[in-house]
C-alpha cells in the first residue's frame, strides 16, 4: 500500500495521485506539485489515504509544498493574465484569418507555457499564429485542438434537466455512451431529445444504465402475452420500469379491459425487444445514424484537457 493524496488542477478535472511526504494536508488545501507540464497549483480533493500500488502511476511524485499566501496571489494573477491572453489570441486569430474557435487560455503556474484550447473543422495550419503569439508572450506557446465534449466541459452550462452539466460539475472523465442505453431506458430516440449541449449523446444516459438493465430483465416487453395470478391471459399494454408494474389487456365478459399487476403476479416468456426505430421518420433515422457515427468516432478518443 502507498500513502497518497488526490489533486485536481481544474473543475471536475481528472484526479492525480501525489506523495504527501510529511506535510499536514487536508481536503480543500492547495498544493504546489511538479507535473509533466511543469510546476502546477492544484486543489486537494481528499485527505491522505493508502491505496494499492497498482493504482499508482510510477514514479509517484512528491508534493513540493503546501501553497503559501504568495502562491495563492500568483495563481490569482495567472487567472487575470489568462483573460488578457485570451483577448490577444482572439485578435491574432482574426489577423491571420484562421477558421478556428478559441475556447480557453491557460498559464502553467510557473508561467513556463501558455496553452490555448480551440475547436475547428479539420486541421489548421497555425504555425504563423504560434510565432506571432510567442513574440508577444515571450514564453512557450501551445495550441491544442479539442473536441466538442471538451469544449462543453470547459465552458459549462445548464442541461435540459435544469441542472449544471455533468461534465462541468462532477464527471472527471468521459465514459462511453451509446444509443443502446437510451433504448434500454425507453427514451425517445429523437436525436434532439437525447443529445446534450455538445451535440453528442448525453453523458447522463450512463448514470442509470445498470439499474435499468437489472429492472428490465424482470419485465415482459410491450406486446408480450402473459398469464396473471388471477387466471387471465392477455397482452402487455405498457410497463412501469421503476415501479415494476405491468398493464395488461385482458378479456372480461367479452369486453377488453386494462388491469395493472405487479411483475411477481405474472408468468411469461420474454421475447426479443421491438426496435423503437420502427416508429421514427426517415429524417430522424438519418440524424440518429449520424449521431451514432460521431459516437463511434469519439469512443476511443481521450480528453485533450489532461496531460499531467
Amino acid at each position: 500500500m502507498v500513502k497518497v493524496i488526490g489533486v485536481r488542477f481544474r473543475t471536475a478535472g481528472k484526479i492525480y495521485f501525489f506523495d504527501p511526504l510529511s506535510f499536514e494536508i487536508r481536503r480543500g488545501d492547495h498544493v504546489i506539485v511538479e507535473t509533466a507540464r511543469g510546476i502546477e497549483y492544484g486543489t486537494v480533493v481528499g485527505d491522505p489515504r493508502e491505496v494499492a500500488e497498482d493504482r499508482v502511476v510510477q514514479p509517484l511524485k512528491p508534493v513540493l509544498r503546501v501553497a503559501t499566501k504568495r502562491d495563492m496571489e500568483q495563481e490569482a494573477a495567472n487567472k487575470q493574465k489568462e483573460k488578457d491572453a485570451f483577448k490577444i489570441c482572439l485578435e491574432k486569430i482574426k489577423k491571420h484569418k484562421l477558421e478556428m474557435k478559441l475556447i480557453d487560455a491557460e498559464y502553467t503556474f510557473d508561467n513556463n507555457k501558455v496553452l490555448f484550447y480551440f475547436t475547428a473543422d479539420g486541421r489548421i495550419d497555425f504555425r504563423e499564429l504560434v510565432k506571432d503569439l510567442a513574440s508577444v508572450f515571450k514564453t512557450r506557446i501551445e495550441l491544442r485542438q479539442i473536441g466538442v465534449r471538451d469544449e462543453t466541459k470547459i465552458l459549462g452550462g445548464i442541461g435540459i434537466c435544469g441542472r449544471p452539466l455533468c461534465c462541468h460539475a462532477h464527471l472527471s472523465e468521459f465514459v462511453p455512451v451509446s444509443i443502446k442505453m437510451a433504448k434500454e431506458q425507453n427514451l425517445s430516440l429523437n436525436p434532439t431529445k437525447i443529445s446534450g449541449v455538445c451535440g453528442r449523446l448525453m453523458c447522463c444516459l450512463k448514470h442509470e444504465e445498470e439499474t435499468y438493465e437489472y429492472l428490465n430483465r424482470k419485465l415482459p416487453n410491450v406486446g408480450d402475452f402473459v398469464t396473471t395470478d388471477d387466471g387471465f391471459k392477455g397482452e402487455v399494454h405498457s410497463v412501469n420500469v421503476l415501479r415494476q408494474l405491468v398493464k395488461v389487456i385482458v378479456e372480461v365478459d367479452d369486453e377488453k379491459e386494462i388491469h395493472e399487476y405487479k411483475v411477481e403476479q405474472l408468468r411469461f416468456k420474454r421475447r426479443h425487444k421491438k426496435d423503437k426505430n420502427d416508429n421514427m421518420s426517415n429524417e430522424e433515422l438519418k440524424e440518429l445514424r449520424e449521431l451514432e457515427k460521431l459516437e463511434k468516432q469519439e469512443k476511443d478518443a481521450k480528453s485533450k484537457l489532461e496531460d499531467n
